[in-house]
């Protein structure tokens, strides 16, 4: 089994910073593609950032400049740097994680549990 557990959200006024961090535990082989997604209200999720286990990243157009996607591989942790935060940027925050848990098994999408982010002006 597998767990993705996020920590870091809380409340920001505008202008300021936070830092997300996404654990990933269990039987791991292989963590493939880590992901950022957020969900306000009324809104659908839609997608943050991506970083690939090679480290390639993509954002979307709304975050870049002011959000950074990295991650640790040695501790199966991704992170999300959120600076010049702005109202618009308030939602549910979820990790999400492409992993393998056998060498030839599947690959499996697995969601943490969101963490709230509020961001006052």
């Amino acid at each position: 089994q597998v767990q993705l557990v996020e920590s870091g959200g809380g409340l920001v006024q505008a202008g300021g910073s936070l830092r997300l961090s996404c654990v990933a535990s269990g039987t791991i082989y292989s963590l493939n593609t880590m992901g950022w997604y957020r969900q306000a209200p009324g809104n659908q999720r839609e997608l943050v950032a991506t970083i690939t286990s090679g480290g390639s990243t993509n954002y979307a157009d709304s975050v870049k400049g002011r959000f950074t996607i990295s991650r640790d591989n040695a501790r199966n942790t991704g992170f999300l740097q959120m600076d010049n935060l702005k109202p618009e940027d308030t939602a549910v925050y979820y990790c999400n994680a492409d992993i393998r848990s056998r060498r030839y098994g599947p690959s499996v999408t697995y969601w943490g549990q969101g963490t709230q982010v509020t961001v006052s002006s």
